[in-house]
């Protein structure tokens, strides 16, 4: 038997003649903190849905410790969700909302009140417990559903979105928040997101969805520094892809001819056994792998292009600038603010600059 807190084997759901999700597989370990993650439409929610019971799969099983659930009603299965649109009770209190679950299971009154106090105090919402949702910010509603879902400790936690809807500074105190609060209960969560950086900051692992099929699944440095396809690079963070072909494998790194641009060398993370003169790859680099400069770089040692500064935008903690390559590419660079005057401020709107980067910075990809 597996010692998997849940396991997702082979789900497929359709709804009519669209194929929502498609052979999905998965594990999830004890306190493990997993997101799916994916563009709206992709079929995670559908997943999380499935994996609460609120749909039935037309294929596949949902394993709870080794126990089928697939088709376990909801209120059967030790597993609680939490949905973007809090769903909190309108006409109960802070406390009773958060009371209601340990209610319906017969918990002592003593025991509720001594339970929901902690859980306040954790979630920094102590005097809060006779206040009403109509009372509360956004964020203040979201701590009060995620303290009515985690009160009866489920085994598994689903949370669909949670702070979609709240303001980037609430949203972000929030992440730091449940990451904590998730490791002080040990209790697994799946969160779903749609936000990249949301699931790089909180996910143990990350599960990046297109389509209805998982393309990859790993810890969020892995899932960024060696993505396994175009769309997983283009879709976690931000990153310039030149397309060409393969023109000389040598070890561990590859020559890849882009027209226009030149010969770019580059290391494989997936797939290098499939790769040979003529094969049609990408080529991706994070823009703030890229240095710019006015001097050209030392050739050999660097990947390496011409081109003018079309754009610059101040980030604050970094700056942007778009460089337009005399091969017509657009390539993003990122560097840091490290100085108030000086370095790249001398860089301006329509000068003649250098790209440059290593190619261990350079992923060669399947096109």
């Amino acid at each position: 038997m597996s010692d998997a807190r849940l396991q997702v084997l082979g789900l497929t759901k359709r709804f009519g003649k669209k194929t929502a999700v498609r052979d999905v597989s998965f594990t999830v370990q004890p306190n493990e903190f997993f997101c799916l993650l994916g563009p709206s439409g992709c079929g995670k929610t559908t997943i999380l849905r499935m994996i609460g019971g609120l749909l039935v799969p037309d294929a596949g099983r949902v394993l709870l410790d080794g126990q089928d659930i697939t088709f376990d009603p909801p209120e059967k299965r030790d597993i609680n969700i939490v949905f973007q649109n809090y769903a909190l009770f309108p006409h109960m209190t802070v406390y009773d909302n958060i009371a209601f679950g340990p209610r319906r299971q017969g918990w002592p009154e003593d025991r509720i009140r001594q339970e929901v106090g902690r859980l306040l105090e954790i979630a920094h919402l102590t005097g809060y417990e006779h206040k009403y949702p109509r009372q509360l910010s956004g964020g203040e509603q979201q701590r009060v559903a995620l303290l009515r879902a985690l009160i009866t400790r489920p085994q598994v936690l689903l949370l669909d979105e949670p702070l979609g809807a709240l303001d980037l500074k609430i949203r972000q105190q929030l992440q730091l928040e449940l990451i904590n609060i998730q490791d002080d209960f040990h209790i697994t969560f799946i969160y779903v997101t749609h936000d990249q950086s949301e699931a790089l900051a909180m996910g143990d692992r990350i599960a990046v969805m297109n389509q209805g099929r998982i393309l990859q699944i790993g810890d969020p440095r892995s899932i960024y520094e060696a993505p396994v396809n175009r769309f997983v690079a283009y879709f976690i963070g931000n990153t310039n892809l030149f397309d060409g072909s393969v023109k000389e494998v040598a070890g561990q790194q590859a020559r890849v001819a882009v027209p226009g641009v030149g010969d770019l060398w580059g290391v494989a993370p997936h797939g290098r056994e499939k790769l040979r003169p003529g094969v049609s790859v990408a080529v991706s680099v994070r823009p703030e792998k890229i240095h710019i400069a006015r001097t050209a770089p030392a050739e050999g040692a660097w990947n390496r292009a011409q081109g003018i500064v079309q754009d610059i935008i101040y980030l604050g903690v970094s700056t942007e600038y778009i460089v337009r390559l005399n091969a017509g590419h657009t390539v993003r660079v990122f560097t840091q603010n490290l100085r108030r005057n000086g370095g790249h401020d001398a860089i301006t709107w329509d000068d003649q600059v250098w790209v440059y980067w290593r190619p261990a910075h350079s992923l060669i990809l399947p096109d």
